[in-house]
Parts: C-alpha cells; structure tokens; sequence
C-alpha cells in the first residue's frame, strides 16, 4: 500500500452488529519526523460508531520525549502511539496504554484537552468529597495552562519509539532499562 492508496471496505459493523453498512478505511502514510504508519477508521452510519488509529509501522529504540508547556507551544504537534504512557507531572496527570489504547495525532493543547475530558468523567464517577476537589484542582490548573498561564511539563515514554514531539525544544533520551521494565505497553503477555 504506498501513500496514495486507500483501502476501504464495507464489514459488520463492531457495535452494532449490522452487516454490511460500517466502512473500513485504511491509508499508509509518511508522518515527517516519525515514519510509516496505518491511518484506520471504521464508520458505522446506522449505531454512528467511531473508532480511528494510527499504527506505526516501523519500530525505533524506546525513547522519553519531554517538553516544557508554555503559551508558545501549545500548537506544537503530537504523536503519540498506541503503546505510549503520557503524563504532566505537576498537576498528577498520567495516561498508560491499554487493550484499547489508540495512537493519535494531536498538539500540546490537544494532549491538555484528552486528559480535561478525562478528569471531568472521573469527576461524575467518583463523588467523594476529596476526589471532587482534587478533579476539580487539576480542571483549573489544566484551563490555565490552555490559557497560556505557567508552565508545566509534558513527558511521552514510548517503549517502541514510535511517539514524537515535533520540536526543536523538545529533549529526547533513552529510557533507562529499570524504568523501561515497568512501563506499560498495552498489549498482553503471558509469563511462564
């Protein structure tokens, strides 16, 4: 498949159930400073079932991205693949792969806007008093930094290398093996 082929198809739809209506889409692509990857999407016009991935097809060295959030580099992009483990230390933010877990294409503000969602659906699950005001602490220190107020910063450890923060402020290194031992990539194993 090269970059200008697009392979669709129609397949029962995984939510559903539905025969025949969902449409499957898959596109190589050439992302600059990160590779290969699959582009997929599955549609369903009947339930409106969404599910989009990004694959990568090249394997690289494990490697930690990190950057400083500031208001001059909310814009910068962000890939992050499926077996990717991002967090913002400062403000107890952290998002590890999982069975599920998507690859995506974003930006900083994009990566600050996920893990908003995500605190306020844990804000309607959990409702303890001191979960709500920990939620609620970490939603205005996210709003602040979208806003362009302080600095935090953003870290992106991959095990597979097939992440990237497109920057030239962006630091790179290895990911030390006793860390690299417990980081997790989403897919399972079983030991003997």
């Amino acid at each position: 498949m090269n970059e200008s082929e697009i392979n669709e198809m129609v397949i029962k739809c995984p939510a559903c159930s539905v025969e025949g209506l969902a449409k499957s889409i898959m596109k190589e692509i050439e992302i600059p400073h990160f590779g290969k990857v699959l582009e997929t999407t599955i549609q369903c016009p009947k339930c409106g079932f969404k599910h989009s991935d990004i694959i990568a097809l090249e394997q690289n060295d494990p490697a930690k991205y990190v950057i400083k959030i500031n208001k001059n580099n909310l814009s910068v992009r962000v890939v992050r693949s499926q077996s990717a483990t991002v967090s913002i230390p400062e403000i107890g933010v952290k998002v590890e792969p999982g069975p599920k877990s998507e690859g995506y294409v974003t930006n900083v503000e994009g990566i600050l806007t996920r893990f908003e969602d995500a605190v306020k659906k844990a804000l309607k699950l959990f409702d303890d008093e001191q979960s709500q005001k920990n939620a609620k602490n970490t939603l205005k220190q996210i709003e602040e930094l979208k806003k362009g107020n302080g600095t935090a910063t953003l870290i992106i450890m991959d095990p597979f290398g097939q992440s990237n923060i497109v920057s030239e402020n962006v630091e790179i290194s290895e990911i030390p093996e006793e860390e690299l031992r417990e980081l997790k990539t989403g897919f399972s194993h079983i030991e003997e």
